[in-house]
């Protein structure tokens, strides 16, 4: 899948600035901050981080007493990952193929990083996250909010990148998260009053 190479290749380009970015997200957003503690209230059981970047998100995690792990497309960020946060596991992974057992997971969380898969590989996505999570189990997915692509040629630190970033509805991802075997169970508008906003959903999976 030629997004796939492009978004891997990107991140593997931007991984440091990238990272240098979003060290302070959680002291900046303090409602993202309490989604990530809800989640880990409410995993019983070993969690992943899927589209985890340089591990910051799955490092709050494991801090909070969570058995987090990392996966990411992106092989640099995940080298960023286990230098900078040496306590949780890191491995290279997709989303479209995640290379876990079936049912061998309590949580799943996909903190914006589902943004970058096209819509009609979506399904496939929530497929993989269904089929990892014990009946149950958690789903926390962090997206933009809106209407149509775009396409960023240039990211973090001013280095090329070539990744589409694809803003969704709330209606349109509930109803596939649905359609793939979950109960949505809450969903946090993030940001409204601004031009893109974002939000994140809470489901859990069916028996």
């Amino acid at each position: 899948m030629t997004w796939l190479a492009d978004t891997r290749t990107s991140y593997d380009t931007v991984a440091e600035s990238y990272a240098e970015f979003v060290a302070d997200a959680l002291d900046k957003h303090p409602h993202m901050r309490a989604a990530l503690t809800l989640f880990a209230s409410q995993v019983d059981g070993p969690a992943v981080d899927v589209g985890c970047g340089p591990g910051h998100f799955t490092a709050y995690l494991h801090s909070l007493g969570a058995d987090a792990a990392g996966i990411d497309l992106s092989p640099a960020m995940i080298d960023l990952a286990r230098r900078s946060h040496p306590g949780p596991r890191f491995e290279v992974g997709s989303m479209t193929d995640l290379p876990l057992p079936d049912a061998s997971m309590a949580g799943v969380l996909a903190f914006w990083s589902l943004i970058h898969v096209p819509d009609d590989d979506v399904p496939v996505a929530l497929g993989h996250f269904r089929r990892v999570l014990r009946p149950g189990g958690l789903l926390v997915i962090g997206y933009h909010v809106g209407a149509g692509t775009r396409l960023k040629t240039e990211g973090y630190g001013g280095h090329p990148m070539r990744v589409h970033i694809h803003l969704r509805q709330p209606w349109w991802l509930a109803k596939r998260v649905r359609a793939a075997g979950f109960t949505v169970e809450a969903e946090w508008a993030l940001d409204p009053e601004n031009k893109v906003s974002q939000a994140i959903l809470f489901a859990r999976a069916s028996a």
